[in-house]
Protein backbone atom coordinates (compact mmCIF):
# COMPACT_ATOMS: atom_id res chain seq x y z
CA UNK A 1 0.00 0.00 0.00
CA UNK A 2 1.36 3.64 -0.85
CA UNK A 3 0.00 6.49 0.61
CA UNK A 4 -3.56 6.37 2.40
CA UNK A 5 -6.48 6.89 0.24
CA UNK A 6 -8.27 8.11 3.46
CA UNK A 7 -5.64 9.14 6.07
CA UNK A 8 -6.23 9.33 9.72
CA UNK A 9 -3.25 10.39 11.60
CA UNK A 10 -2.07 8.33 14.23
CA UNK A 11 1.12 9.88 15.69
CA UNK A 12 3.75 12.43 15.34
CA UNK A 13 7.62 12.30 15.22
CA UNK A 14 9.51 14.08 17.94
CA UNK A 15 13.22 14.27 18.67
CA UNK A 16 15.86 11.76 18.08
CA UNK A 17 16.26 9.62 21.42
CA UNK A 18 19.95 7.92 21.70
CA UNK A 19 22.11 7.04 19.02
CA UNK A 20 20.57 4.26 17.62
CA UNK A 21 17.70 5.76 15.23
CA UNK A 22 14.95 5.79 18.49
CA UNK A 23 12.58 8.36 18.01
CA UNK A 24 10.21 10.21 20.51
CA UNK A 25 7.30 9.77 19.24
CA UNK A 26 3.78 11.28 20.53
CA UNK A 27 0.75 9.46 19.62
CA UNK A 28 -3.17 9.82 18.94
CA UNK A 29 -4.03 6.53 20.20
CA UNK A 30 -6.05 4.92 22.87
CA UNK A 31 -2.95 3.14 24.08
CA UNK A 32 -0.05 4.42 22.64
CA UNK A 33 1.71 0.83 22.96
CA UNK A 34 -0.49 -0.16 20.07
CA UNK A 35 0.84 1.89 17.33
CA UNK A 36 2.40 -0.86 15.53
CA UNK A 37 -1.00 -2.73 15.36
CA UNK A 38 -2.06 -0.75 13.02
CA UNK A 39 0.56 -1.80 9.96
CA UNK A 40 2.38 0.33 8.71
CA UNK A 41 2.46 3.76 8.72
CA UNK A 42 2.72 6.88 6.54
CA UNK A 43 3.45 10.40 5.93
CA UNK A 44 2.40 12.77 3.74
CA UNK A 45 4.52 11.66 0.76
CA UNK A 46 3.42 7.93 1.01
CA UNK A 47 6.80 6.88 2.62
CA UNK A 48 6.01 3.56 4.87
CA UNK A 49 7.22 3.13 8.29
CA UNK A 50 7.32 -0.07 10.06
CA UNK A 51 7.66 -0.46 14.01
CA UNK A 52 10.75 -2.05 14.64
CA UNK A 53 10.33 -1.95 18.81
CA UNK A 54 8.57 0.77 21.08
CA UNK A 55 8.38 1.43 24.70
CA UNK A 56 6.79 3.82 26.92
CA UNK A 57 8.35 7.20 27.83
CA UNK A 58 7.19 10.06 29.94
CA UNK A 59 4.16 11.37 27.82
CA UNK A 60 5.38 9.97 24.68
CA UNK A 61 6.80 6.57 23.41
CA UNK A 62 10.01 5.48 22.30
CA UNK A 63 10.27 4.15 18.36
CA UNK A 64 13.05 2.52 16.34
CA UNK A 65 11.47 2.05 13.12
CA UNK A 66 12.89 -0.25 10.51
CA UNK A 67 15.80 0.94 8.35
CA UNK A 68 16.04 4.22 10.39
CA UNK A 69 19.97 3.55 11.94
CA UNK A 70 21.06 6.06 13.32
CA UNK A 71 20.68 9.72 15.12
CA UNK A 72 20.99 11.86 11.87
CA UNK A 73 18.40 9.95 10.15
CA UNK A 74 15.90 10.09 13.18
CA UNK A 75 17.06 13.73 13.65
CA UNK A 76 15.50 14.43 9.66
CA UNK A 77 12.20 13.09 10.92
CA UNK A 78 11.23 14.93 13.36
CA UNK A 79 8.53 16.72 13.24
CA UNK A 80 6.90 14.17 10.17
CA UNK A 81 3.45 13.17 10.86
CA UNK A 82 2.15 9.40 10.34
CA UNK A 83 -1.03 8.16 8.75
CA UNK A 84 -2.53 4.76 8.76
CA UNK A 85 -6.23 4.61 6.14
CA UNK A 86 -9.22 4.51 7.97
CA UNK A 87 -9.79 1.52 6.54
CA UNK A 88 -7.91 0.26 8.79
CA UNK A 89 -9.04 1.54 12.35
CA UNK A 90 -11.52 -0.36 13.99
CA UNK A 91 -15.21 0.84 13.67
CA UNK A 92 -16.93 -0.19 17.18
CA UNK A 93 -15.62 3.30 19.23
CA UNK A 94 -17.30 3.69 22.35
CA UNK A 95 -20.12 6.27 22.66
CA UNK A 96 -17.96 8.94 23.46
CA UNK A 97 -15.21 8.27 21.66
CA UNK A 98 -14.40 10.13 17.96
CA UNK A 99 -11.59 10.09 15.92
CA UNK A 100 -9.73 13.44 15.67
CA UNK A 101 -10.16 13.09 11.45
CA UNK A 102 -14.04 12.82 12.10
CA UNK A 103 -14.84 15.99 13.82
CA UNK A 104 -12.78 18.33 11.91
CA UNK A 105 -14.76 19.96 9.18
CA UNK A 106 -18.13 19.23 11.53
CA UNK A 107 -20.28 22.21 11.32
CA UNK A 108 -20.53 24.32 14.88
CA UNK A 109 -24.16 24.85 16.03
CA UNK A 110 -25.12 27.17 19.15
CA UNK A 111 -27.76 26.33 21.59
CA UNK A 112 -30.45 27.94 19.23
CA UNK A 113 -29.60 25.36 16.51
CA UNK A 114 -27.95 28.51 14.44
CA UNK A 115 -24.68 27.10 11.97
CA UNK A 116 -21.90 29.55 13.65
CA UNK A 117 -19.14 28.02 12.54
CA UNK A 118 -17.08 24.83 11.96
CA UNK A 119 -14.04 22.87 13.37
CA UNK A 120 -11.10 23.39 11.84
CA UNK A 121 -8.94 21.19 14.63
CA UNK A 122 -8.23 19.13 17.47
CA UNK A 123 -5.43 19.52 19.76
CA UNK A 124 -4.29 18.14 23.26
CA UNK A 125 -1.33 20.21 24.86
CA UNK A 126 -1.59 18.17 28.05
CA UNK A 127 -4.99 19.28 29.89
CA UNK A 128 -7.44 17.66 27.71
CA UNK A 129 -9.09 17.97 24.09
CA UNK A 130 -8.90 20.99 22.62
CA UNK A 131 -11.46 21.86 19.26
CA UNK A 132 -9.99 24.68 17.66
CA UNK A 133 -12.65 26.60 15.55
CA UNK A 134 -13.47 28.83 12.79
CA UNK A 135 -16.83 31.12 14.05
CA UNK A 136 -17.92 34.11 12.17
CA UNK A 137 -15.11 34.39 10.53
CA UNK A 138 -12.28 34.38 13.62
CA UNK A 139 -10.22 31.89 13.16
CA UNK A 140 -8.04 29.86 15.77
CA UNK A 141 -11.27 29.75 18.73
CA UNK A 142 -10.29 27.47 21.44
CA UNK A 143 -12.62 25.48 23.71
CA UNK A 144 -12.32 22.65 25.49
CA UNK A 145 -13.97 19.48 24.16
CA UNK A 146 -15.82 18.51 27.34
CA UNK A 147 -19.50 17.45 27.81
CA UNK A 148 -20.05 20.98 29.24
CA UNK A 149 -19.00 23.11 26.60
CA UNK A 150 -20.41 20.66 23.64
CA UNK A 151 -22.96 18.52 24.94
CA UNK A 152 -24.20 17.40 21.11
CA UNK A 153 -22.24 15.43 18.56
CA UNK A 154 -23.68 13.89 15.58
CA UNK A 155 -21.58 12.18 12.98
CA UNK A 156 -23.71 11.26 11.15
CA UNK A 157 -25.05 14.28 10.71
CA UNK A 158 -21.72 16.45 10.45
CA UNK A 159 -22.60 18.84 13.20
CA UNK A 160 -21.46 19.61 16.93
CA UNK A 161 -23.43 21.53 19.00
CA UNK A 162 -21.60 23.70 21.76
CA UNK A 163 -23.59 25.19 24.77
CA UNK A 164 -21.69 29.02 24.47
CA UNK A 165 -21.27 29.93 28.07
CA UNK A 166 -19.36 26.54 29.51
CA UNK A 167 -17.27 26.94 26.11
CA UNK A 168 -16.35 30.29 27.31
CA UNK A 169 -17.57 32.41 24.59
CA UNK A 170 -19.67 34.60 26.93
CA UNK A 171 -18.34 36.33 29.15
CA UNK A 172 -19.41 35.90 32.65
CA UNK A 173 -22.84 37.78 33.69
CA UNK A 174 -21.29 39.27 37.01
CA UNK A 175 -17.95 39.72 35.29
CA UNK A 176 -20.44 42.04 33.23
CA UNK A 177 -21.48 44.07 37.00
CA UNK A 178 -18.22 45.23 37.63
CA UNK A 179 -16.83 47.85 36.02
CA UNK A 180 -13.16 47.58 34.51
CA UNK A 181 -11.68 50.35 36.54
CA UNK A 182 -12.63 49.02 39.59
CA UNK A 183 -10.02 47.51 41.15
CA UNK A 184 -9.90 46.11 44.73
CA UNK A 185 -6.52 44.65 45.13
CA UNK A 186 -4.31 45.90 47.78
CA UNK A 187 -1.65 48.46 46.46
CA UNK A 188 1.44 47.36 45.17
CA UNK A 189 3.89 47.61 48.22
CA UNK A 190 7.78 47.82 48.30
CA UNK A 191 10.01 50.74 46.56
CA UNK A 192 8.26 53.03 44.43
CA UNK A 193 4.94 50.99 45.57
CA UNK A 194 3.32 53.41 47.31
CA UNK A 195 3.30 57.71 47.16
Amino acid sequence: MSKPSNPVQLAVIGAAHGIKGELRVKTFTGDPMALGDYGPLYDGAGRAFEVAAIRPAKEVVVVRFKGIADRTEAEALAGTELFVDRSVLPDDVEDDEFYHADLIGLAVHDETGADIGKVTAVHNFGGGDILELTLGGRRGVLIPFTRAAVPEIDIAARKVGIDSRAAGLLDDPEDEARPDDEDDSPPPRGPGGRR
